[in-house]
């Protein structure tokens, strides 16, 4: 009791008009899941009316507790809790899933309420770890952040990544509820009701974990607050819930996910109606944070500390010129931060942690985790956050990276070891297939730089940019071939050789230019010039000095990759010039799977080396 105020009743008429406005709106749009908001009406009342502290005018507040959707299906709910709370009128519910509104079919940041795109099941809890860690180590302020699940996302391996994640870091800031319903899309889930199953691996992933009717509001006020006084550990609550509750001869009924109630939903809705005591508005108000202990962050201009350093011809490998900026970057903005899946010392994001361990993060072997972390940690505007791996691991979180971009999420990765130029560790280490990963996300941005400057230079350009960026990096040594002050721009190429003679244009990048380069001195010796152009930016491509430089040079290009043809620099350049008139142009690329050799014999062998270039220019002029 609260004064003359029953608590739990009016968490309880709030669970139920929370109820009645997800079967309104999800009616009008004739589309949407009724049944999964309905099973999880209580704990959204008393999430947002009794536990969570926010500021509901200022969705984005640094200092507020944070929620996150998991289960993204469930989005009618989370916009009729944050109408009834006050931010816009319930009326505007009945827009859902329109063309002309934000409240989409699953949550967008669009929405100035959600941080974290979601309904590609079982990525919310990362994304909730990140900011809880934010939040702990970063933030150093009192906010906690609260993650929505349903039980049929809990089969997804990156839930236990992150779960692994929260438990090893101490994440008592966060606490996971799962909305054990039971029933999945087409059928019971794998444990059903059988929540025991779900309470045991929390605990066994090192949660204090608490098992509670989840239609009983008494019961989840008291498993959050005690949640609150958890320390050490992070908390998981396991609810049982029923689908559909409330709505007779659906709730705990099989297929009716994703349906909406149609002729159905007025008797529905009179039923549900008649059980709520306050018709008025709900005599209970959202709390707002204790403290604004949270700081604002700079949104400034990022640099790096020092400029390159670098004697020309010197030989580095991209990758460690990487690791060299990135901890300048770091002396430069205390908003930078490097995330890390065990491979620290050979993406070279070391030295980054040697300089600043603080703001480095660990997250072992769990790349999907990994990207999620990253993501959370960069909600807000709390961080600037780098992700590094080899290349070809990122394919495994290539679902939370397309989702990172739905996010809107400013996130920076560094994928290395790419190509067959690794050498002797062999196909399964090299990345061949990460530009077209990359070049297909909206928005992002693929660096592909030659050299320690250009290195450097990328990733101090990724800092300044909002949103995904990708810099591909090369295991072994190159020489450097620009000046420690050459100026780089994004979506602009490099002419590295250039005369009035030249009849091809040769265009690679990372090892294939320095490959280029020593074709353009073989076919030099011979009388035959040829122009070599670094392109830098993969994309956005630079398609005006491209196009300019292949009419200079008869119409004619030679594009050589260290990945396979489909989607990569071949690919792009095909696509920037794919409108012009009079240009031919003949690729290079890694045209099988590879197999464990020295660097060098493997680039013969695959035909991406100076000797194949130097054929491929002579086939057409």
């Amino acid at each position: 009791m609260m004064g003359h105020v029953n608590v739990v009743q009016e968490l309880q008429d709030i669970a139920n008009k929370l109820r009645i406005n997800s079967i309104k709106a999800t009616t009008a749009s004739n589309s949407g899941h009724p049944t999964s908001c309905c099973s999880a009406a209580e704990i959204m009342a008393v999430l947002f009316f009794d536990t969570m502290r926010y500021k509901v005018k200022e969705p984005r507040d640094p200092s507020s507790d944070r929620f996150v959707m998991s289960k993204g299906h469930a989005a009618p709910i989370l916009y009729a809790a944050w109408a009834e709370a006050g931010l816009f009128p319930t009326a505007d519910l009945l827009n859902l899933r329109k063309i002309d509104s934000d409240l989409e079919g699953h949550p967008t940041p669009n929405l100035e309420f959600v941080d974290v795109a979601t309904g590609s099941l079982g990525q919310g809890l990362s994304c909730a770890a990140g900011m809880a860690y934010t939040g702990k180590y970063f933030d150093k302020a009192s906010y906690h952040v609260y993650c929505l699940l349903g039980d049929g996302e809990s089969a997804e391996g990156s839930v236990w990544e992150a779960m692994s994640f929260a438990s090893h870091y101490k994440l008592d800031n966060l606490v996971a509820i799962f909305d054990v319903n039971r029933l999945g899309q087409s059928q019971e889930t794998a444990f059903g009701h059988h929540v025991e199953v779900y309470k045991n691996r929390a605990v066994a992933f090192g949660f204090h974990t608490l098992v509670v009717d989840g239609h009983d509001v008494a019961a989840l006020t008291a498993a959050l607050n005690e949640a609150k006084s958890v320390k050490g550990k992070p908390v998981a609550i396991i609810a049982k819930t029923f689908k559909g509750r409330g709505i007779t001869g659906i709730e705990d009924a099989s297929d009716w996910h994703g349906k909406p109630l149609g002729g159905k939903s007025v008797a529905a809705v009179d039923a549900i109606m008649a059980l709520i005591k306050n018709q008025g508005t709900t005599a209970l108000c959202p709390k707002t944070p204790k403290r604004d202990d949270a700081a604002v962050r700079s949104q400034s201009t990022v640099s790096m500390s020092a400029a390159p350093s670098y004697k020309l011809g010197q030989e580095v490998a991209t990758r460690a010129a990487y690791g060299t900026a990135l901890a300048k970057l770091g002396a430069g903005c205390d908003r930078v931060i490097a995330l890390d899946a065990d491979v620290k010392n050979s993406t070279y994001s070391i030295k980054f942690k040697e300089a600043f361990p603080e703001r480095f993060i660990e997250c072992f072997i769990a790349e999907q985790n990994l990207v999620g972390v990253a993501v959370g940690c960069g909600t807000r505007g709390r961080t600037i956050p780098f992700v590094s791996t080899f290349a070809c691991f990122l394919s495994r979180a290539y679902d939370q990276i397309r989702m990172a971009a739905i996010s809107q999420a400013n996130v920076k990765f560094c994928g290395s070891h790419v190509g067959c130029s690794i050498g002797e560790d062999g196909p399964s280490q090299m990345a061949l297939e990460d530009l077209a990963l990359f070049r297909a996300i909206p928005g992002a941005t693929v660096f592909y730089p030659s050299d320690a400057v250009s290195t450097e230079r990328a990733v101090e350009l990724c800092a300044n940019m909002q949103g995904i960026a990708f810099i591909r990096t090369s295991r072994p040594n190159t020489p450097v071939i620009y000046a420690n002050d050459e100026p780089f721009v994004v979506g602009q190429c490099k002419v590295v050789r250039k005369s009035a003679k030249d009849v091809v244009t040769v265009i690679g990048a990372g090892v294939t230019l320095h490959e280029a380069i020593k074709a353009a001195d073989i076919l030099a010796a011979k009388g035959k010039n040829v122009r070599v152009i670094d392109l830098f930016t993969v994309k956005p491509i630079d398609g005006t000095t491209i196009a300019a430089n292949a009419k200079e040079t008869g119409g004619r290009i030679v594009t050589v990759e260290d990945h396979y043809q489909e989607g990569g620099l071949g690919e792009a350049v095909c696509g920037a010039l794919s409108e012009e008139s009079g240009i031919c142009i003949k690729r290079l690329y890694v045209p099988r799977i590879p197999r464990s050799g020295p660097s060098k014999v493997l680039l013969d062998m695959f035909g991406i080396s100076a000797k194949c270039i130097v054929a491929a220019v002579d086939s057409i002029c």
